[in-house]
Formats: structure tokens, C-alpha cells, sequence
């Protein structure tokens, strides 16, 4: 991340984040969707639930390196990126968790202290 001295890190281009993190459902989706597969079809060539591929596409469940694996075989997109942005997504996801933030706060100072 650039720092300069009085600029807030957020406001320089570079450093900017966008407002939500992406679900990599969403990019999956969107790919079938594209490709004019429906989502039973694809479950059925997963060996999946149709609801478990329901819920990754929609957001709702997280990707696993299992399914990350089957879409790759599938649909021939690496599993990597896909298991990235799911770490990015639950990494932004908890950091929104203000408790939890706080008692990362208290744990942080007391290690500081040790």
C-alpha cells in the first residue's frame, strides 16, 4: 500500500477497494450464464446437489476446493483465483464484524505488551 505523509491511504488510487468484495458465485454465475448452461445441467455434470450449486452461484455458500476443482475440470477455470476471491470475500466479510474487530483489537495490545 502507498503512504504518503497527510494523505488518507483510501484516497489514492492505487490503494482504492472496492465498496464490496466479490462473491466468487457471482463470476461463476455469470460465466454458465454466458455459456447457456443451466444450473441443473451443471449439477448434474458436478455430481452435485442442485441446491449446493444454487447457493455458491447466489453467494450463499462458500466455494470449497473441492467445487473450486469441479468447476475447474468442468468449466476449465482455475481453481486458484476462484479459491482467492473466496478468501478475499470471508477476509472483508469478517472485518465487518465489529466484534470481533474489537477483540482482535484487545489481543493485538496484550501480545504488544508480552
Amino acid at each position: 500500500m502507498v503512504e504518503l505523509p497527510g494523505v488518507d491511504p483510501k484516497m489514492i488510487a492505487n490503494n482504492i477497494e472496492p465498496a464490496f468484495a466479490t462473491h466468487p458465485g457471482s463470476i461463476l454465475k455469470d460465466e454458465i450464464e454466458y455459456r447457456g448452461i443451466t444450473q441443473q445441467k451443471l449439477a448434474r455434470q458436478m455430481g452435485v446437489p442442485y441446491s449446493a450449486l444454487n447457493e455458491i452461484l447466489n453467494g450463499h455458500r462458500p466455494l470449497t476446493e473441492k467445487t473450486a476443482l469441479l468447476f475447474e475440470a468442468v468449466l476449465g477455470i482455475d481453481a486458484e483465483p476462484l479459491l482467492a476471491l473466496q478468501t478475499e470475500y470471508n477476509l472483508r466479510s469478517i472485518r465487518k464484524d465489529k466484534t470481533f474487530m474489537d477483540r482482535l483489537s484487545e489481543l493485538r495490545k496484550i501480545a504488544a505488551a508480552l
